[in-house]
């Protein structure tokens, strides 16, 4: 192996989140919380729809993939942030800054992609509820949930192999609390035009185009609805899509608020990926579950259960 293909760095420092000493302890605690709330909340909701026969559909077959890509999403990252916070130790070593980056790219990549099939499920049940049993098969719903899967690893495995090629010379300092794409692409000596042309080509690519099939199903959905707009066909929709549509918009509107709204590069990369592994896998258990009565049937059967056997 060529030296320029060799990195001369055997570790990173993360700098973590830009916050006082003093504050360590409250954010600790703060993080901590959150993430045992993610990881409880999602086992719940995978745990009620595996137990519930009356669950056993393809949106709820889509929901536990989702569930379980948001723990792994988390604990990707956030145990690492923790730690930081706990030893003031901010280093990490090469491998492990490689392997974190892959893995966040990978699940960031198959949430994307499950909720365009999510917005396909909710298109169907909605314009074709006739149908929606034949078009929506079991064969159909494993073939787009283990695409996704494949995509999304393929997808996090380019632009991992693109990252280790490069150099890493005397700067090692990562102004981030994560091993973020971009922000190593910066600190490498090493020529980043290939790197650079793949991620807004290959990337932007795979970011509009799930995009583009999630606002062309919920299109569709308007359009049909707005046919006929009567209260009931209305709550209806809000009733099969609300949860959905809640997630997605808190999604896409964390980016787009953060990249256009936000006053530093830096502060938008980290605010970013805070909303990604934290808030937003803890808070969609709760959004698909307090309006959703087969959810909280299931909640309820599974605690009567539980306490028919204590």
């Amino acid at each position: 192996m060529r030296p320029e293909n060799q990195s001369s760095v055997s570790h990173f420092l993360l700098r973590g989140l830009p916050i006082r000493p003093e504050q360590q302890g409250v954010f600790f605690a703060l993080f901590l919380g959150m993430y045992l709330t993610t990881v409880l909340g999602n086992l719940l909701l995978i745990l009620l729809i595996r137990l519930d026969a009356r669950l056993h559909t393809p949106m709820y077959f889509f929901l536990s993939h989702l569930a379980f890509s948001d723990i792994c999403f988390s604990s990707v990252t956030v145990p690492k942030m923790l730690v930081n916070m706990l030893t003031q130790d901010q280093s990490i070593p090469y491998a492990g800054c490689i392997f974190q980056l892959h893995f966040f790219i990978f699940y960031a990549a198959f949430d994307n992609l499950l909720l365009a099939v999510m917005a396909y499920d909710r298109y169907v049940a909605v314009c074709h509820p006739l149908h929606y049993p034949t078009i929506m098969r079991e064969k159909l719903c494993v073939t787009l949930v283990a695409g996704s899967w494949l995509v999304a690893f393929v997808h996090a495995l380019l632009h991992t192999l693109l990252l280790v090629r490069l150099s890493f010379c005397t700067d090692n300092t990562i102004n981030h609390f994560l091993c973020e794409l971009t922000v190593l692409l910066k600190l490498s000596c090493s020529d980043i035009s290939l790197n650079e042309l793949v991620l807004f080509t290959e990337g932007g690519i795979f970011l509009t185009l799930p995009l583009g099939g999630v606002l062309g199903s919920y299109i569709c959905i308007g359009t049909i609805i707005l046919r006929v707009p009567t209260m009931k066909r209305l709550l209806k929709a809000f009733s099969t899509c609300g949860s959905h549509l809640f997630v997605v918009s808190l999604y896409y509107g964390t980016l787009a608020s953060v990249y256009f709204f936000s006053s530093s590069w830096d502060s938008k990369d980290i605010i970013a990926s805070v909303m990604y592994t934290t808030v937003t896998p803890m808070l969609n258990p709760f959004i698909y579950s307090l309006r959703n009565r087969d959810i909280k049937q299931a909640l309820h059967v599974f605690v009567n259960r539980a306490n028919f056997f204590k």
